[in-house]
C-alpha cells in the first residue's frame, strides 16, 4: 500500500510540472552590462600646444608617457571606460608625403582582424584643417577609430582610439560611438597655432 501511495504522489506531481510548462522555453540572449554615459560637456584645451580644440569635460589630458622627446604628444583618457585617444604632432618638414604614408600603414595593420574600413574626408579650408578618418570595424580590432589632419605645410596631427582591456568592439560598441562624436566634436572644433 505504501509503494502505491508512492506512484500516485509520483503522477500528480508530473502532472503539475507538465500542467505548469505550458510555454515554450527559449533561451536568452547572451546580454552585457549597461554602459551609462555622461552628458555631452566640453572645454577648450588652448595652451602652449600647436593646436587648440575642445575635449570632453569629464575626460583627463595626460603626456605620453612613452614618448617623453615629444613634447605636443598627449592622450585625452577616458579613465571611465578604460580607453584614451592618442594625439601624435609632427611639424611638416618637406616630410608630409611619409607622414600621410604612415598614418595609412598604422591603419591597414588592421585588416586582418577588420570587417569593414570607413573612410570619410576632413575639408575645413577656412581653418586650413584637411585630413582623414578611418573607423575600423570588427570585434577584434586594437583600435577602431583613428584619424589624421593636417594644414599640408606647417602640421601634421594623427589621433588613435584604444582601450586598456581586450578587444571586444561589439560589447563596447557603444562607447566606441559615443567616443566618435567626441571626436568629430574635437576635428569640428579644431583650429592650428602658430608655433
Amino acid at each position: 500500500m505504501r509503494s502505491s501511495n508512492l506512484e500516485i504522489l509520483f503522477i500528480i506531481a508530473a502532472m503539475i510540472f507538465l500542467m505548469a510548462c505550458d510555454q515554450d522555453y527559449y533561451p536568452k540572449p547572451r546580454g552585457f552590462f549597461r554602459i551609462e554615459m555622461p552628458e555631452k560637456s566640453y572645454v577648450v584645451l588652448d595652451s602652449i600646444f600647436p593646436y587648440r580644440f575642445e575635449y570632453p569635460e569629464f575626460t583627463q589630458i595626460t603626456p605620453d608617457n612613452f614618448s617623453p622627446d615629444q613634447p605636443y604628444w598627449i592622450n585625452i583618457d577616458y579613465s571611465r571606460f578604460k580607453g584614451s585617444i592618442h594625439l601624435s604632432y609632427k611639424p611638416v618638414e618637406g616630410n608630409l608625403f611619409q607622414y600621410l604614408e604612415d598614418s595609412r600603414t598604422l591603419v591597414l595593420k588592421h585588416i586582418p582582424k577588420a570587417s569593414s574600413i570607413e573612410e570619410k574626408v576632413i575639408n575645413f579650408p577656412d581653418r586650413n584643417i584637411y585630413g582623414m578618418t578611418y573607423h575600423i570595424k570588427g570585434s577584434g580590432t586594437a583600435s577602431p577609430f583613428q584619424f589624421f589632419v593636417t594644414d599640408s605645410t606647417n602640421h601634421f596631427l594623427r589621433g588613435a582610439l584604444y582601450f586598456n582591456i581586450p578587444p571586444n568592439n561589439d560589447s563596447l560598441a557603444p562607447v566606441i560611438e559615443y567616443i566618435i562624436e567626441d571626436i568629430d566634436h574635437l576635428l569640428e572644433t579644431f583650429e592650428w597655432k602658430d608655433l
